[in-house]
């Protein structure tokens, strides 16, 4: 449940990072292509995050044990992708009626915001924090994940 959690929040983050940086700043607006890029970005980067667990885990064995451990440490990081499901269809719904950027990279910004807070207090929760506490801390953690979100706009 840990890998899930973490590749939850990890996508989660990475979807606000690029929505921020995929403003286009005076351009059109392109929210299908940002969605595609949302996606190539989410699946590049779990590939990359699997075969780096996969390669820092070498165990002893066969060619075809090898390749099955990487096909499962691959698997591990479907997380990241589904996370950043919900971005894509802010987008695509944004493509479809027509609606303003602004509006769309802020709803997607507080969407993601409200997912990084409920990420955060069921991992509180789950840890055996009590109510209040988890909440606090899903507050944080939501707050965390904007403001690395921002700091990849500005560095964009």
């Amino acid at each position: 449940m840990q890998s899930w959690l973490a590749g939850g929040v990890y996508g989660t983050v990475l979807a606000s990072a690029l929505l921020a940086a995929l403003q286009s700043e005076g351009e059109r607006f392109t929210p299908y292509y940002d969605a595609a890029w949302v996606m190539v970005t989410a699946g590049t980067a779990a590939l990359a995050h699997g075969y780096a667990h996969h390669m820092a885990t070498h165990e002893p064995g066969s060619g075809g044990h090898r390749w099955r451990q990487l096909g499962w440490a691959l698997a591990d990081e479907w997380p990241v992708v589904i996370a950043c499901w919900p971005t894509v269809a802010l987008l695509v719904l944004a493509g479809i009626m027509d609606w303003p950027e602004r509006s769309v990279t802020y709803t997607g910004l507080g969407l993601n915001a409200a997912l990084l807070f409920g990420w955060g207090t069921f991992a509180a929760l789950r840890s055996g924090y009590r109510r209040r506490s988890a909440v606090l801390i899903g507050v944080a953690d939501a707050a965390i994940g904007l403001l690395i979100a921002a700091a990849n706009a500005v560095i964009k």
